[in-house]
């Protein structure tokens, strides 16, 4: 049979790993005798890493008794042994480690949090942090409490500064483990969404975002996702917002991940619907022409639509009005939508292309609109039943230009008079 996970008991602070040779130190800790060792004869550190206390001797005194309960236990977890009786169960090993275990873990990960910024064991505290934290709003919050997301904000861009000055991999392997644990915490309270805003900390989950692991993608989507989900702070309030924008779109132009993608785009929604500059600083850095060749190819109907939705209040500004009219795809790929994925996205069709062509339209928009049966489309939708919003603005675009549109030998000639009748 598998062997349940072991007590934290018997795990060594350090390796977070199941003890074979236990030894206290002289603040009564117990440790793996390899570890503490490595910890003071390789690393030449004079503190217990549990309590960061200074030790008053290097003496390792052997822990038999946790030894023996160590070896009990794993005598009843091997699958040559019995069930437990009930002797054993109601045992004082067996009372003890269930409360010492609860006890001593909310203890041990503030005092792991104590000594982060300093230990050269950083990537077994951070993921000894979240392990322990994983699905426990008790701890999380106690995490939180003690300045743990200005801890971790830290640690990341330090190890993300000395990855980048001697392509250290331990370096960002500790920045990313640092994300994972912020991506455990539900970051939802106001200071926290500011601290992991300010520059210190956004800046690394931007790396994470284009060059990290797949994991450690997935980690830093899930931190912007809750900084999103959250409602509070400012998009700009830690600085250049380029850096959020490019690296999501960076991450939609990769297509990588379907899972990515789909986030990216909720994440730059939000961006570009609260960030102050936010759409004139996208268009510039190429979002239009990323959104265009995306929808494209787009075969599901959320990540269509909310395409569209982008699109609709980048084209909001002169500068996405004019950046869609360039690209060459941008209309031909706004009409494939209409009247083939679903309501909404005929209503934000039509809405993108209200705002291309009536408010500022050039002549380049309208014949790719008759050409590529945008207009076939927008006449189709004055026969079938559509959002009163949605007819309004079809039926003022057909008044408007079908003087022009008419003139195309391709344009319906069953629609001639019905275009003399809207006049």
């Amino acid at each position: 049979m598998a062997m349940d996970d072991p007590p934290h008991l018997f795990l060594c602070p350090i390796s977070m790993e199941l003890m074979a040779d236990p030894v206290t130190v002289s603040t009564g800790v117990t440790y793996d005798r390899r570890s503490i060792e490595e910890w003071l004869f390789v690393y030449g550190r004079t503190t217990c890493p549990a309590t960061m206390q200074p030790l008053s001797n290097f003496d390792l005194t052997p822990n038999h008794t946790l030894k023996r309960v160590i070896s009990s236990w794993l005598a009843r977890g091997s699958p040559s042994s019995s069930s437990p009786s009930t002797s054993t169960l109601c045992s004082p090993i067996h009372e003890l480690a269930a409360p010492l275990s609860q006890a001593l873990e909310q203890e041990r990960l503030l005092a792991a949090l104590a000594e982060l910024e300093e230990t050269p064991f950083k990537v077994t505290k951070l993921k000894y942090m979240r392990a322990c934290m994983a699905g426990d709003v008790a701890m999380q919050s106690a995490f939180v409490a003690s300045g743990g997301v200005r801890v971790l904000g830290r640690v990341m861009a330090q190890a993300l500064a000395e990855s980048s000055a001697g392509g250290d991999f331990s370096s960002f392997t500790a920045c990313e483990e640092a994300a994972a644990v912020l991506a455990v915490l539900p970051l939802s309270d106001e200071a926290s969404v500011r601290i992991v805003l300010a520059p210190e900390c956004i800046r690394p989950v931007m790396a994470l975002l284009q060059r990290g692991s797949a994991e450690a993608r997935l980690h830093a989507m899930d931190i912007l996702t809750k900084i999103s989900n959250s409602g509070g702070g400012e998009w700009t309030a830690g600085g250049d917002i380029d850096d959020v924008i490019k690296s999501l779109l960076e991450l939609l132009s990769d297509e990588a991940s379907t899972r990515l993608s789909s986030r990216a785009l909720d994440v730059l929604l939000d961006v570009v619907e609260r960030a102050r500059g936010a759409r004139a600083k996208a268009v510039e850095v190429g979002a239009v022409h990323v959104l265009v060749e995306l929808l494209a190819d787009a075969d599901d109907r959320h990540v269509t639509e909310r395409i569209l939705l982008l699109l609709k209040r980048l084209c909001k500004c002169p500068e996405g009005r004019l950046a869609f009219a360039e690209h060459d795809l941008s209309v031909a790929a706004v009409a494939r939508t209409m009247l083939r994925v679903s309501e909404l996205s005929t209503q934000l069709a039509v809405k993108v292309l209200w705002l291309v062509s009536v408010v500022a339209s050039s002549e380049k928009v309208l014949e790719d609109m008759m050409l590529t049966g945008a207009v076939a489309k927008l006449l189709g939708l004055l026969h079938v039943e559509s959002a009163p919003s949605t007819k309004q603005k079809t039926v003022r675009m057909v008044r408007i230009h079908g003087v022009i549109w008419r003139q195309y030998p391709c344009f319906p000639t069953d629609f001639r008079d019905y275009l003399r009748l809207l006049d």
